[in-house]
This record gives structure tokens, sequence and C-alpha cells, in this order.
């Protein structure tokens, strides 16, 4: 989902920015540029987000064997 999102920032402002060159309109060129820097914009907070996932997958991995070594710990006193 998130490359179909930039991909259609992306043609919309290059599509956008061309139509405002060609017809020497300076709005449309701004909203090309617009558009391709929300693009950039949703790589970057896309890449951060897979970042965050990372982090937590690890330390997801790491509190679980902390419980499996707490539960072989228990089960060493009781017995």
């Amino acid at each position: 989902m998130t490359w179909i999102a930039v991909g259609c920032f992306t043609l919309d402002g290059v599509l956008l920015a061309v139509a405002g060159y060609w017809g020497r309109r300076l709005g449309l060129v701004l909203g090309g540029l617009i558009c391709l820097a929300l693009a950039l914009i949703v790589v970057f907070f896309w890449r951060r987000h897979r970042r965050k996932v990372e982090e937590l997958r690890v330390a997801r991995k790491e509190m679980a064997e902390e419980a499996r070594a707490l539960r072989e710990l228990v089960k060493k006193r009781e017995t």
C-alpha cells in the first residue's frame, strides 16, 4: 500500500509539474513539487515505521527468551 501511495504521488507530481511547465502555469508546477515532496515524506515515515517494527520484534524475542529462562529457574526451584 505504501508503494502505491508513493507511486501515485510521484506520478501526479511529475505530470502536474510537466503540465505546469508546458503551460507556463506556476500553480501547477508548485502542485507537482508538493506532490513529489509528499512522496518523499511517505517514504521517510514508512522507513521509520519499519525500523520501529523491527525494534519491537527484537524486543519481543528478548522478552520471550527472558520469560523462558525465568520459567526454567522456577521449575528448578520447585524440584
